[in-house]
């Protein structure tokens, strides 16, 4: 399996990740939703109404990178591996960078105000648990399809024949059991 497929099922998952983690702490610094959604437009999150599209398009990445997976494992490609230590660091990275981004395109300048908000915390250490249970599925939604595509791989066993005494075998072959020449017809005369 290429290292890119490995990639391409991880970061989606990572994004998806990183967005549910960024949701919770949401809820958590927002508990009433009236107040949740009025931060949420005064904060410069109004691109949300397109993240169910974005999610679409980054699950059907993961689909098509775990189909090439399993092909790649039925032609007998090694797998690679994913490393921890990118499902530990990218996910803080990309929420800080987003928290800044979603306050600076708001305001209409660099907003490093954004890592005082109520969320930023409760949002940055939810990233490391979230992380790595999405470490945990692209590790088994990789290791499901290197198996489904080693399974369809394999060979077809061939059907095993019985035993058959060498007489048998030679009578439904046409032979005499006592010589290897095929045993002779009768003359045409005498069918017709």
């Amino acid at each position: 399996m290429r290292r890119s497929l490995a990639w391409l099922v991880a970061v989606p998952l990572m994004l998806g990740g990183s967005q549910l983690a960024h949701a919770i702490a949401y809820r958590i610094a927002y508990p009433q939703a009236h107040a949740r959604t009025l931060h949420l437009l005064a904060t410069g999150h109004s691109y949300l109404a397109w993240l169910p599209v974005v999610l679409g398009i980054a699950g059907a990445c993961v689909l098509v990178s775990l189909t090439v997976a399993a092909a790649d494992a039925a032609r007998g490609a090694p797998p690679r591996g994913l490393p921890a230590w990118a499902f530990a660091l990218l996910p803080p990275l990309a929420f800080a960078a987003q928290e800044t981004l979603e306050l600076s395109l708001h305001n209409g300048t660099f907003a490093w105000q954004a890592v005082e908000a109520p969320t930023f915390l409760p949002g940055l250490v939810l990233q490391l648990p979230v992380g790595m249970l999405v470490y945990l599925v692209a590790r088994l939604l990789l290791r499901a399809a290197e198996r489904l595509g080693r399974a369809l791989g394999r060979p077809l066993l061939a059907p095993q024949i019985p035993h058959v005494p060498a007489a048998i075998r030679a009578t439904l072959q046409g032979r005499r059991v006592t010589g290897s020449r095929p045993a002779r017809a009768p003359p045409r005369a005498v069918l017709a």
